[in-house]
């Protein structure tokens, strides 16, 4: 009778809202149980500029953008070009550079300001690849050491000279990719949270953007290991001053052919 009376009170409808009800409670109360054994992933663009929610290509191009909207740059490191290696030290803005290049162990400094080029080096770099300095080639040398030496404007060197000194000339011949570009790795460069755009599987070279402020590129690795360098002090000013009349000596023409600045 007990059980009769039980069965009469909730007829098979009512029977059945109960089961349901008691089963979303138990899916409720297993998600929460769920949910307290495991922490959520962390958000690795939490704080960041949220370029690394961007496709490969995207993300090089805000770099490339953001790079040639730059006032200036510090570019340091090794490039390998047609077969030679040059260490470079640079500080470059729009209206000119001033820095550092050394190769086949000389090295000497440009200092651009405008169209106005100069170069300083020591006795040996004038002196490289002469063999046996004769004693005018000794002298000369003598006379050009650590004095900034004006680079006439039609002097074959010119040129390249000056594309040490030309941040955009310099930046768009080093930050292309080569290949199907893809997302890499995750790193911290000079202190600030990168992400890594790989071209070619990694083949094409790699460029590290910065996942803080503006998307500058940090840390660029060549293809086929053509060097690598690190770009800093985005938009940071610095001064560019000719040198004084004591500091230059005026070759008077092209400059001297013991030296070899390509």
């Amino acid at each position: 009778m007990r059980g009769s009376a039980l069965v009469t009170a909730f007829p098979p409808a009512a029977r059945a809202r109960r089961a349901a009800l008691l089963g979303v409670v138990c899916v409720g109360l297993t998600a929460a149980l769920t949910a307290c054994g495991e922490e959520p992933k962390p958000d690795p663009d939490k704080g960041t500029n949220g370029v690394g929610r961007l496709p490969a290509p995207a993300i090089e191009a805000k770099a490339r953008n953001a790079a040639r909207d730059a006032e200036s740059v510090r570019l340091s490191g090794t490039v390998v070009s047609k077969g030679r290696s040059y260490k470079l030290d640079m500080r470059l803005k729009e209206d000119g550079g001033t820095g550092s290049v050394t190769s086949k162990g000389s090295t000497f400094e440009l200092l651009r300001i405008d169209d106005e080029l100069f170069m300083k080096a020591g006795a040996d770099f004038w002196d490289h690849g002469t063999g046996q300095p004769s004693a005018s080639d000794e002298t000369a040398a003598g006379k050009l050491e650590d004095k900034y030496v004006k680079v006439p404007d039609d002097d074959p060197a010119y040129d390249q000279l000056r594309g040490f000194t030309d941040k955009d000339v310099l930046l768009d011949g080093l930050l292309g990719l080569h290949g199907k570009l893809t997302k890499g790795e995750r790193e911290v460069v000079g202190g600030v949270r990168t992400i890594e755009v790989t071209g070619g599987k990694g083949v094409g070279g790699s460029l590290a953007v910065s996942l803080m402020g503006t998307p500058y590129p940090l840390k660029l690795e060549r293809a086929g290991g053509a060097g690598v360098v690190t770009l800093a002090d985005w938009d940071k000013e610095f001064p560019l001053e000719a040198p004084g009349k004591g500091e230059i000596l005026d070759y008077g023409g092209q400059l001297p052919k013991t030296s070899d600045p390509s």
